[in-house]
């Protein structure tokens, strides 16, 4: 398990744009499971919305990503890159994320040629799934 300053150690994000809370398993390359802790105070929900506050589904994209980052960032030959989005691919929003839920972010590295590559990303609060699609990521130095 990898917390806050772990992850830190390997993807270049910090609050409050740092979107997940802890990795639960993580192979270099390959996958990474993680999870973020939708809490109320939330600098996103002052606005969107005031008296029902939703998680946007940019920032649920955001979390996936980040989560794809530590699979490709945790790579020796990796090690103080950064990975930048190519591109969003079939990306669904199934339910709504709301204070008080627990978001499980799994990405699995499904394609890699030189810096770019392809993580299937999928996020489920309580085992639905909240959120899935593809996420094209770039290496840059």
């Amino acid at each position: 398990m990898l917390d806050k300053k772990e992850i830190e150690e390997i993807i270049p994000q910090r609050d409050p744009f740092l979107m997940i809370d802890k990795v639960e398993e993580y192979v270099p390359g390959e996958s990474a499971i993680a999870y973020k802790e939708v809490r109320e105070d939330e600098w996103y929900f002052k606005g969107h919305f005031p008296g029902n506050p939703i998680m946007p589904g940019v920032l649920i994209t955001e979390s996936l990503a980040q989560t794809g980052a530590v699979a490709i960032l945790s790579m020796d030959e990796n090690k103080g890159k950064n990975a930048l989005f190519g591109g969003i691919d079939k990306m669904k929003f199934k339910k709504m994320v709301v204070p008080g839920d627990i978001l499980k972010l799994e990405v699995k590295i499904i394609k890699r040629k030189g810096p770019i590559g392809v993580g299937e990303a999928v996020a489920t609060v309580d085992g639905k799934i909240v959120a899935k699609g593809e996420l094209t990521f770039a290496l840059v130095e």
